[in-house]
Protein backbone atom coordinates (compact mmCIF):
# COMPACT_ATOMS: atom_id res chain seq x y z
CA UNK A 1 0.00 0.00 0.00
CA UNK A 2 3.14 2.42 0.75
CA UNK A 3 4.31 2.09 -2.40
CA UNK A 4 1.08 2.16 -4.10
CA UNK A 5 0.63 5.65 -2.18
CA UNK A 6 4.36 7.12 -3.18
CA UNK A 7 3.84 5.89 -6.51
CA UNK A 8 0.68 7.98 -6.43
CA UNK A 9 2.39 10.95 -5.05
CA UNK A 10 5.28 10.50 -7.52
CA UNK A 11 2.85 10.15 -11.13
CA UNK A 12 0.80 13.61 -8.94
CA UNK A 13 4.25 15.84 -9.16
CA UNK A 14 4.96 14.56 -12.56
CA UNK A 15 1.45 15.33 -13.83
CA UNK A 16 1.86 19.11 -12.02
CA UNK A 17 5.15 19.86 -13.39
CA UNK A 18 3.52 20.08 -16.97
CA UNK A 19 4.27 23.29 -18.60
CA UNK A 20 0.86 25.29 -19.53
CA UNK A 21 -0.14 25.19 -23.16
CA UNK A 22 -1.80 27.89 -25.06
CA UNK A 23 -5.67 27.88 -25.47
CA UNK A 24 -7.58 28.52 -28.75
CA UNK A 25 -9.39 31.86 -28.32
CA UNK A 26 -12.92 31.12 -28.19
CA UNK A 27 -13.94 33.32 -30.60
CA UNK A 28 -12.74 33.32 -34.02
CA UNK A 29 -13.40 36.81 -35.29
CA UNK A 30 -13.79 36.32 -39.52
CA UNK A 31 -13.20 40.02 -39.98
CA UNK A 32 -16.43 40.53 -41.15
CA UNK A 33 -16.97 44.00 -39.08
CA UNK A 34 -14.23 45.24 -41.00
CA UNK A 35 -15.72 44.36 -44.75
CA UNK A 36 -19.32 45.28 -43.59
CA UNK A 37 -17.65 48.82 -42.60
CA UNK A 38 -15.49 49.10 -46.47
CA UNK A 39 -18.15 48.56 -47.99
CA UNK A 40 -20.81 50.78 -46.26
CA UNK A 41 -17.66 53.49 -47.02
CA UNK A 42 -17.98 52.38 -50.86
CA UNK A 43 -21.09 52.57 -51.03
CA UNK A 44 -21.23 56.72 -48.74
CA UNK A 45 -18.50 57.38 -51.04
CA UNK A 46 -20.25 56.62 -54.22
CA UNK A 47 -23.45 58.08 -53.16
CA UNK A 48 -21.72 61.36 -52.72
CA UNK A 49 -19.64 60.88 -55.48
CA UNK A 50 -22.61 61.01 -57.68
CA UNK A 51 -23.93 64.19 -55.92
CA UNK A 52 -20.99 66.06 -56.20
CA UNK A 53 -21.28 64.90 -60.29
CA UNK A 54 -25.00 65.77 -60.36
CA UNK A 55 -23.88 69.61 -59.46
CA UNK A 56 -20.88 69.93 -61.92
CA UNK A 57 -23.67 68.91 -64.55
CA UNK A 58 -25.41 71.68 -62.97
CA UNK A 59 -23.59 74.08 -63.41
CA UNK A 60 -21.72 74.11 -66.78
CA UNK A 61 -21.07 77.44 -66.85
CA UNK A 62 -18.49 76.42 -64.03
CA UNK A 63 -15.11 74.92 -65.50
CA UNK A 64 -14.72 72.49 -62.95
CA UNK A 65 -11.69 70.87 -62.43
CA UNK A 66 -10.61 67.54 -60.09
CA UNK A 67 -8.07 67.58 -57.96
CA UNK A 68 -5.44 64.86 -57.39
CA UNK A 69 -6.45 64.84 -53.70
CA UNK A 70 -9.86 64.01 -54.79
CA UNK A 71 -12.00 66.77 -54.57
CA UNK A 72 -13.45 69.44 -57.49
CA UNK A 73 -12.76 73.22 -57.73
CA UNK A 74 -13.87 76.17 -59.82
CA UNK A 75 -12.13 79.40 -60.02
CA UNK A 76 -14.31 82.82 -59.22
CA UNK A 77 -10.77 84.92 -59.89
CA UNK A 78 -7.96 83.12 -61.39
CA UNK A 79 -4.53 84.59 -61.43
CA UNK A 80 -2.21 83.74 -64.29
CA UNK A 81 1.02 86.34 -64.02
CA UNK A 82 1.75 85.38 -60.30
CA UNK A 83 3.47 81.95 -59.39
CA UNK A 84 3.76 82.25 -55.46
CA UNK A 85 1.51 79.37 -53.79
CA UNK A 86 2.11 78.15 -49.84
CA UNK A 87 4.62 76.12 -48.87
CA UNK A 88 5.34 74.28 -45.53
CA UNK A 89 5.06 77.11 -42.66
CA UNK A 90 4.49 79.79 -44.61
CA UNK A 91 2.02 82.35 -43.16
CA UNK A 92 -1.22 83.08 -44.91
CA UNK A 93 -4.61 85.22 -44.49
CA UNK A 94 -7.33 83.85 -46.18
CA UNK A 95 -11.37 84.11 -46.19
CA UNK A 96 -13.77 81.75 -46.69
CA UNK A 97 -17.14 80.14 -45.79
CA UNK A 98 -18.64 76.67 -45.62
CA UNK A 99 -21.78 75.52 -47.10
CA UNK A 100 -23.78 72.20 -47.54
CA UNK A 101 -24.44 70.79 -51.03
CA UNK A 102 -27.83 72.40 -51.11
CA UNK A 103 -26.13 76.05 -50.77
CA UNK A 104 -26.92 76.46 -47.09
CA UNK A 105 -24.93 78.02 -45.44
CA UNK A 106 -23.11 76.70 -42.55
CA UNK A 107 -20.22 79.30 -41.45
CA UNK A 108 -20.95 82.49 -42.80
CA UNK A 109 -17.22 84.29 -43.98
CA UNK A 110 -14.72 84.54 -42.03
CA UNK A 111 -11.12 85.60 -42.28
CA UNK A 112 -8.06 83.15 -41.01
CA UNK A 113 -4.66 83.13 -40.10
CA UNK A 114 -2.92 79.84 -41.09
CA UNK A 115 0.80 78.64 -40.93
CA UNK A 116 1.13 76.17 -43.77
CA UNK A 117 0.81 72.63 -42.70
CA UNK A 118 1.81 73.26 -38.92
CA UNK A 119 -1.65 74.12 -37.52
CA UNK A 120 -4.51 72.26 -37.89
CA UNK A 121 -6.99 72.65 -40.73
CA UNK A 122 -9.41 70.02 -42.50
CA UNK A 123 -7.71 67.71 -44.94
CA UNK A 124 -9.30 68.96 -47.93
CA UNK A 125 -9.01 72.97 -47.22
CA UNK A 126 -5.27 72.46 -46.37
CA UNK A 127 -4.53 70.65 -49.79
CA UNK A 128 -6.70 73.12 -51.62
CA UNK A 129 -4.81 76.44 -50.49
CA UNK A 130 -2.14 74.64 -51.63
CA UNK A 131 -3.71 75.43 -55.07
CA UNK A 132 -4.17 79.08 -54.72
CA UNK A 133 -2.01 82.30 -55.22
CA UNK A 134 -2.85 85.54 -53.57
CA UNK A 135 -5.78 87.29 -54.55
CA UNK A 136 -7.20 84.28 -55.90
CA UNK A 137 -10.62 83.07 -55.21
CA UNK A 138 -11.84 79.39 -55.52
CA UNK A 139 -14.76 77.54 -54.73
CA UNK A 140 -13.97 73.80 -53.38
CA UNK A 141 -16.38 71.30 -53.35
CA UNK A 142 -15.15 68.79 -50.81
CA UNK A 143 -16.33 64.70 -50.35
CA UNK A 144 -17.08 64.12 -46.97
CA UNK A 145 -13.48 62.46 -46.06
CA UNK A 146 -11.42 65.00 -47.22
CA UNK A 147 -13.57 67.46 -45.24
CA UNK A 148 -14.89 66.33 -41.35
CA UNK A 149 -15.54 62.86 -42.25
CA UNK A 150 -17.24 60.76 -39.70
CA UNK A 151 -16.76 62.42 -36.96
CA UNK A 152 -17.93 65.87 -37.80
CA UNK A 153 -16.37 69.35 -36.36
CA UNK A 154 -18.33 68.49 -32.77
CA UNK A 155 -20.40 72.14 -33.73
CA UNK A 156 -22.54 72.32 -36.51
CA UNK A 157 -20.97 69.94 -39.51
CA UNK A 158 -22.53 66.28 -38.38
CA UNK A 159 -20.98 62.66 -39.49
CA UNK A 160 -20.32 62.05 -43.42
CA UNK A 161 -21.07 65.98 -44.74
CA UNK A 162 -19.80 66.99 -47.90
CA UNK A 163 -18.83 70.70 -48.00
CA UNK A 164 -18.63 73.18 -50.43
CA UNK A 165 -15.58 76.26 -49.40
CA UNK A 166 -15.84 79.30 -50.76
CA UNK A 167 -12.42 80.66 -50.37
CA UNK A 168 -10.00 83.47 -51.11
CA UNK A 169 -6.41 83.70 -50.64
CA UNK A 170 -5.44 87.19 -49.52
CA UNK A 171 -1.86 87.22 -49.02
CA UNK A 172 0.92 84.90 -48.75
CA UNK A 173 4.07 85.80 -46.11
CA UNK A 174 6.99 83.25 -46.99
CA UNK A 175 8.44 81.28 -43.79
CA UNK A 176 11.51 82.91 -44.37
CA UNK A 177 10.92 86.77 -44.76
Amino acid sequence: MKNLLILFLFALILLGCKSPEARLPESVQSGSFLKESAERNRKLNEKERQRIQQIIKDNPEKNYIASESGFWYYYNTKIDNDTLKPKFGDLIDFQFNVLDLDGNMIYPTKSKSYVMDKQELFTGLREGLKLMKPEESITFIFPSQKAFGYYGDDDKIGTNVPLICEVTLNTIKQEND
